[in-house]
């Protein structure tokens, strides 16, 4: 995901890195040098970890020779972008799409993995995106999320994780902290749930992700064209805590940002902060002993056995309109990436992915460590179902729903917000599928 208080310093659409001999994918001349080699151009969907991938580019063109440049579109920027970039000549040879629904807008521009040596190794077909019979896409990250705990503030205010085992348990907790707060020197028991770019997707998307999880589950589907709302009035309590019980008012949400949601819980401002693995670089300097990651409870389901939210929605793409060059030397550079010691050191310890390759190495991230111990002790991971969100223009609506209803709360307020989820959704899906 677009997961980063990073994301901020990222100024304008897109930070470029450019390396030796830097050039994308041309559709009729090889880039490289011309000793057709070709060259590699990446166009990078997470902020927060454009630094390890230039690294990582840097570090095999100086093995190889071959020119790898990495581009890193910014948050919430990362569509419009590849738009923009696949209109060039040289455009990106290397990009993502984030699962069925996104396919659909770049299916004709993928390459068919069939028969590479990358694909080779993946340790699930699971993770290989189909269009039709051809594998179009390469999940390259199984990530996790939940609500990050400072577990020594909350020792502090008298309880430890094992005291949360539903979402009745963290109302309760939650409550007791914030309004304790001046006596436990927190600002609120949640980090501001910001509502800018940088921000939202964790509540229009992860957040949202919960009552679809809990109606597919209950209709037994894995999709639809008209979501139901059923699992909304949980939605409403988890987003009700997060406003009411929070470092800020729920007016102020709008122009809160996800750096600020960081700064508050590294400066021991507040007890949670909603967010994922991929958020262990920005907290960590509390040191795991002060960290634990716990599920979203949001009242449905059997909450005894809820693990943490588990997927991916991160494919890793090749452009077939770039040169045979090109696409070989890309084909190449993810082979080196998934199999390489420097690759496979980089993908685990530097950017903390669980990647699903037979040669990845374990993850020193402690959430990653956490999701694990969830999953052995009989907790269920709860799959990612957002991929199937019919639209960006979908969650948008979605968004400004929760913004409105943050500032001011009512059952209208709230009514608007399920308009959105529910005559949004079937609208949005009818323009996408026709």
């Amino acid at each position: 995901m677009k997961k980063s208080w990073l994301a901020l310093a990222l100024t304008g659409a897109m930070t470029i890195g450019l390396l030796a001999g830097c050039g994308g994918g041309d559709a009729k001349t090889p880039t490289g040098g011309g000793d057709g080699k070709g060259s590699v151009y990446y166009l990078n969907f997470k902020p927060e970890q454009d630094g390890d991938w230039q690294n990582l580019a840097k570090a095999y063109t100086e093995e190889t020779g071959v020119p790898v440049t990495v581009v890193t579109a910014a948050s919430g920027q990362y569509e419009t972008t590849l738009m923009a970039e696949m209109g060039k000549t040289e455009a990106p040879t290397l990009f993502q799409v984030n699962g069925p629904v996104g396919l659909q807008n770049w299916k004709d521009y993928c390459y068919d993995f069939t028969g590479s040596k990358v694909l080779g190794e993946l340790t699930s077909e699971d993770f290989a995106l189909k269009n039709g019979d051809e594998v179009a896409g390469i999940g390259y990250v199984i990530e996790t999320y939940g609500i990050i705990v400072n577990t020594k503030l909350l020792d502090k205010a008298g309880y430890s994780v094992d005291d949360i085992q539903s979402f009745a348990d963290l109302k309760k907790v939650a409550d007791d902290i914030q309004a304790r707060k001046d006596e436990l020197g927190v600002k609120g028991a949640f980090t501001s749930a910001g509502m800018d770019g940088s921000s939202d997707w964790r509540f229009k998307t992860h957040l949202a992700n919960l009552p679809i999880y809990f109606e597919y589950q209950a209709d037994g589907i894995g999709a639809t064209e008209a979501i139901k709302g059923s699992f909304l009035d949980n939605y409403r309590q988890i987003w009700d805590l997060y406003i009411t019980d929070a470092t800020c008012a729920g007016a102020d949400l709008s122009a809160k940002t996800g750096d600020d949601a960081v700064a508050e819980f590294v400066n021991g401002e507040a007890v949670f902060y909603q967010n994922g693995t991929w958020a262990y670089g920005d907290v960590n300097s509390l040191g795991d002993d002060s960290l634990a990651m716990i599920p979203i409870y949001v009242g449905a389901g059997d909450e005894a056995k809820q693990g943490l939210c588990t997927g991916t929605e991160n494919y890793w793409c090749i452009n077939k309109n770039a040169s045979e060059a090109d696409i070989q030397a890309t084909l190449d550079f993810l082979y080196w990436c998934v199999t390489s010691d420097k690759g496979t050191s980089a993908i685990a310890n530097d950017m903390g992915f669980v990647a699903p390759f037979k040669a990845a190495k374990e993850s020193a991230n402690l959430f990653v460590k956490q999701d694990a111990e969830l999953t052995a002790a009989g907790k269920a991971p709860v799959s990612w179902n957002f991929t199937t969100m019919p639209s960006e223009e979908w969650k948008n609506g979605v968004g400004s729903a929760l913004t409105a209803y943050a500032a001011a709360p009512s059952d209208a307020a709230w009514d608007a917000v399920v308009s959105a989820f529910v005559d949004g959704w079937a609208s949005e899906y009818k323009l996408a599928n026709g």
